[in-house]
């Protein structure tokens, strides 16, 4: 991975990444892009599937449906080399503020989390709040070990995405 210019926003903003209970995972990063542009990076599919893989984690979205409302649905597929199927992830928007917050489940499992995400703005710059609560302690775990790890490198990768389009 390239190393951050000095000065640019991948040089000073930071993700935390945090397990605030038994069943709850908050990652918090500032973007230095409006929240409308932010909120557009997480609710268009052609923005989000340009960041949302990790690189590093060699999988490829392969199929991204999102109808990014309050009641939509979203449909998600990944594909892997070591895996023999592609994986699908989907669920149902429960909250959507444009610019403001979204909130979806994942329904893949009885051990999917609820998501929201949060975008405050303030002096063009954008705090995202994304907050994961677990049904149980085991699935937090899980998610932790797996797929959270990879929310530095996917946030990372929103950066350089909203970098080229502030």
């Amino acid at each position: 991975m390239p190393k951050a210019k000095e000065g640019s926003s991948a040089a000073t903003n930071r993700t935390v990444v945090e397990r605030k209970s038994d069943h709850e995972l908050v990652v918090t990063r500032t973007f230095d892009a409006p929240a409308h542009i932010v909120f557009e990076a997480w609710s268009n599919p052609e923005w989000f599937k340009l960041w949302w893989v990790p690189k590093s984690a060699g999988m490829s979205l392969v199929s991204c449906d999102m109808d990014v409302r309050t009641g939509g649905a979203y449909r998600l597929v990944f594909s892997h080399p070591a895996f023999d199927q592609p994986m699908a992830f989907f669920g149902t928007y429960r909250e959507v503020t444009p610019n403001k917050r979204i909130a979806w489940t994942n329904e893949e499992s009885d051990e999917g989390a609820v998501t929201t995400v949060t975008f405050e703005e303030n002096a063009g710059k954008t705090r995202v709040t994304f907050h994961e609560r677990y049904p149980t302690e085991a699935a937090l775990d899980e998610a932790l070990a797996g797929s959270a790890e990879g929310l530095p490198e996917q946030f990372a990768q929103l950066d350089e995405l909203l970098a080229d389009r502030s």
